[in-house]
């Protein structure tokens, strides 16, 4: 069967299709990484405010952590729909149902990693004249980020997924064109549009995992050793008399 016949016959893949409605594929690829990243960009910079309350006030962490849990078992109708009185059919309704979405994995994850610093890299740090702030950002966030980045990285992979459920309100990116197919029962539109879907999923998270590693060096000179914790923990009392 000919490349152009494989459209009249209905073929799941079909690469007339791909070449025929590239930038219809483009268009939707494009608005489905704006909506992912926006969301997952605004959800860091919510959570970790709501992480560093949480960890100052310890009575409000459970609160906090129950309301993020809450807001996760909703349904992504049910979440959109109540975000249309608020925002209207925009891509706003998505993008601020995955950023709600994110918070439950991004507050724990920060939480957990600065928790996890431990308490003579702090002492030592206080030491050496470190203030509240000149602490959290110079010795505590750098060796929390192997867990703020895990937390990322879970809400990329997740925000890419759950964009294409806007396609309810006309703005899911990819979703809009697997929607459609499946209406249309247009066997290559659906097939193209989810593996490309599951493409950038795999992308974001390699491209995080990445920035990881660059950010972390101490996780790849430790080797998986059982030296691993230690090794940030000698790197950061550096870090904090050279900047004296």
């Amino acid at each position: 069967m000919t490349a152009e016949n494989c459209l009249a016959a209905n073929e799941w893949i079909c690469g007339e299709y791909v070449r025929s409605r590239g930038q219809e594929l483009t268009d939707a690829t494009l608005e489905h990484i704006v909506i992912a990243a926006t969301s997952v960009g605004i959800a860091v910079l919510v959570a970790f405010p709501l992480a560093l309350l949480a960890r100052r006030w310890r009575p409000a962490a459970g609160s906090i952590l129950g309301l993020t849990t809450v807001l996760y078992t909703i349904p992504s109708l049910a979440m959109y729909a109540l975000l249309l009185p608020v925002f209207g059919l925009s891509a706003s309704v998505v993008i601020c149902g995955l950023v709600l979405y994110s918070l439950t994995v991004l507050v724990r994850n920060i939480l957990t990693g600065l928790d996890s610093v431990p308490a003579e890299t702090r002492d030592a740090a206080r030491g050496l004249g470190y203030g509240r702030w000149r602490l959290l950002f110079g010795v505590e966030l750098p060796l929390a980020l192997p867990a703020l980045m895990a937390g990322v990285r879970i809400a990329a992979v997740s925000a890419v997924s759950l964009t294409t459920v806007g396609a309810i309100v006309g703005h899911g990116g990819l979703g809009n064109l697997i929607h459609s197919g499946m209406n249309s029962y247009f066997k290559a539109q659906v097939l193209t549009a989810s593996v490309l879907c599951v493409l950038l999923a795999v992308v974001a998270d390699l491209l995080l995992l990445a920035v990881q590693r660059l950010l972390t060096p101490w996780t790849r000179a430790a080797g998986g050793g059982r030296s691993t914790p230690r090794a940030p923990r000698r790197d950061a009392v550096l870090d904090a008399r050279e900047a004296i």
